[in-house]
């Protein structure tokens, strides 16, 4: 069974930066294409990266709303079974518990492992 531990969050300053981990365990973990989830202060948990995986990682490909492209990058590291999320140029909009989980191309929102506690952005203005 595969499990998820978030980490990285914290209290920073608009225009700061961050690097989120996801560490996976269990098996099968590189079978799936992986993503980002934001649940902002009373709203919906939404898809906001994704990265799919093919052969060597130069055929990775990932995806961003539109709101946090140039801002934010996925990446993953087979090796150590975690994906990360580093965040630069924070704004305040940014701020919620940020989870990994499956994810998909077209940012549908395709999780299908169970939620992990995520970690807590908070980003001051």
């Amino acid at each position: 069974q595969i499990q998820f531990v978030e980490s990285g969050g914290g209290l920073v300053q608009s225009g700061g930066s961050l690097r989120l981990s996801c560490e996976a365990s269990g098996r099968f973990f590189s079978s799936y294409a992986m993503g980002w989830y934001r649940q902002g202060p009373g709203t919906e948990r939404e898809l906001v990266a994704a990265i799919t995986r093919g052969g060597s990682q130069s055929n990775y490909q990932t995806k961003y709303k539109d709101s946090v492209k140039g801002r934010f990058t996925i990446s993953i590291d087979n090796a150590k079974n975690t994906v990360y999320l580093e965040i630069i140029s924070l704004k305040p909009e940014d701020t919620g518990v940020f989870y990994c989980n499956t994810g998909d191309l077209l940012l549908r929102g395709s999780p299908s492992i169970t939620w992990g506690k995520g970690t807590q952005v908070t980003v001051s203005s």
